[in-house]
């Protein structure tokens, strides 16, 4: 079963591929995604979120959810010196790291029901298990300066991708250590991380470093990346060629 409908801003796909899937499934996991988008989406006016901003809710009284993303997203800039702040101009805005955080946990959800082959893509962050017809998944790099086209296809079993960039959304990403000056040196950063949200957190930091991203990506153990700069010059980490599919 597959299906895909327009959560959080963005097109959310589901697919399960084992045969006990039910519509009901795929309800209740999209029905989680639109909690978290009730929860987390600073266009809510009535999300705990905007309530926050507004100095209408308190931390202390917010949701476990909340305080949750509050302290990963602690933990995560601590992680990466920095470059991940979800503080910015006086307000908070965590999507840099709810959107991996929602994905696993819906991927964990189909876990705990007993689904073994999945993918959940959310706005072109991938969370893997299992594969298709007896073949790990393939999974698609686009290029950002023509989004019909993809420059490696890797191959991927119950793992989790993530890009950063600004090919789709524009100038959204800052650097918290200069936060005026604009992230204009690479367009693309992927990450493949051992989850989404991994994956996810360190993609969104590591498009904040600039050029040097890629080397914090090469430091981290467990994790590949695959940037790509405004001259269209690709970096690739030194262990992302073993998950390219050469055909």
């Amino acid at each position: 079963m597959e299906e895909t409908r327009l959560i959080m801003g963005m097109p959310i796909t589901i697919a399960i591929l084992d045969t006990s899937a039910t519509q009901a499934d795929l309800n209740t996991v999209f029905t989680y995604f639109v909690a978290v988008d009730n929860i987390f989406s600073t266009y809510k006016p009535e999300s705990e979120i905007s309530k926050i901003n507004r100095g209408e809710l308190l931390l202390t009284h917010a949701s476990e959810e909340m305080r949750e993303i509050f302290a990963l997203s602690a933990q995560t800039k601590q992680e990466t010196g920095g470059y991940f702040d979800i503080q910015h101009n006086g307000a908070y805005d965590p999507s840099g790291i709810v959107k991996g955080w929602a994905i696993r946990n819906a991927a964990d959800m189909l876990k705990m029901w007993g689904f073994r082959n999945f993918y959940i893509d959310a706005g072109g962050d991938i969370q893997v298990a299992g594969g298709k017809n007896g073949q790990s998944w393939r999974v698609g790099i686009r290029n950002p300066f023509n989004r019909y086209e993809h420059v490696k296809v890797l191959v991927l079993t119950n793992q989790g991708i993530a890009t950063s960039g600004t090919a789709i959304r524009g100038q959204h990403i800052y650097n918290p250590h200069n936060a005026d000056e604009p992230l204009s040196d690479i367009v693309s950063m992927t990450v493949i991380g051992p989850d989404v949200y991994e994956a996810d957190r360190f993609a969104t930091a590591a498009f904040a470093m600039g050029r040097k991203g890629i080397q914090f990506i090469e430091k981290l153990a467990g994790f590949e990346g695959y940037m790509i700069d405004a001259h269209k010059q690709a970096t690739l980490t030194s262990g992302l060629e073993r998950y390219v599919l050469h055909q």
